[in-house]
């Protein structure tokens, strides 16, 4: 279901641009092995650190950044628990989907979130990860983000479309969920959905860092 972005996840859709046109070309030949980038509310339960690389199947897609910066004085790094997550606006184009994630601050005090969440398509429960995780996207290079109280942040997930390629290099199976790491934390959320993604090691999904303001729609 495609729903619009609001004034803010249309700049993040925007920054965004610059990395589908490859994944588009990548994907034109779908008896082509090559491997472009790539993809409900729920509540978030109380985990560090996020990663968009590379991973098994059978492993968490998890990495420290290069560095994190201080927060800002009074401010903490947004715990899971004290963040709503939840699936903002979509847009769609020629060979995938692009879908903001928003992080909202819902505890009391404000918080920072930096860098990059880790994500990666699940299947379940018990929920078992499909193919590798997110990889990091260069087009907007992390900076802090401070949260105050009811304030939100969003990050952009590209999500190629599976049926790109072909059975045997792929071995395309349906998702129920996305696992989402906030930035910094080791425990997740899930939020239902269901792409295909490839059970082997084809990456469909690439995350962008973690920016101001909400994807969601008006």
């Amino acid at each position: 279901m495609k729903r619009g972005l609001s004034g803010s996840g249309r700049l993040v859709f925007a920054a965004g641009a610059l990395l589908c046109a490859a994944t588009v070309a990548g994907c034109a030949s779908s008896g082509s092995s090559s491997q472009p980038s790539a993809p409900g509310s729920t509540t978030a339960a109380a985990s560090p650190t996020a990663s968009a690389s590379a991973s098994s199947s059978n492993t968490p897609g998890l990495a420290a950044p290069s560095s994190t910066p201080p927060s800002p004085a009074g401010s903490s790094a947004c715990a899971t628990s004290s963040l709503q997550v939840k699936l903002g606006g979509s847009q769609g184009y020629a060979g995938g989907v692009y879908e903001v994630i928003d992080f909202t601050n819902r505890s009391g005090s404000p918080c920072t979130l930096y860098g990059y969440p880790g994500v990666s398509l699940v299947s379940g429960p018990p929920y078992t990860q499909i193919g590798l995780a997110a990889k990091r996207s260069p087009s907007t290079p992390p900076k802090v983000v401070t949260l105050a109280p009811g304030a939100t942040g969003n990050a952009l997930l590209q999500v190629v479309d599976a049926l790109n390629y072909p059975k045997a290099t792929c071995d395309p199976v349906k998702a129920t969920a996305l696992k989402i790491y906030p930035p910094n934390q080791t425990e997740p959320v899930y939020l239902p959905t269901t792409p295909t993604g490839c059970h082997k090691p084809v990456q469909v999904l690439s995350i962008a860092s973690v920016r101001p303001g909400s994807g969601s729609s008006s």
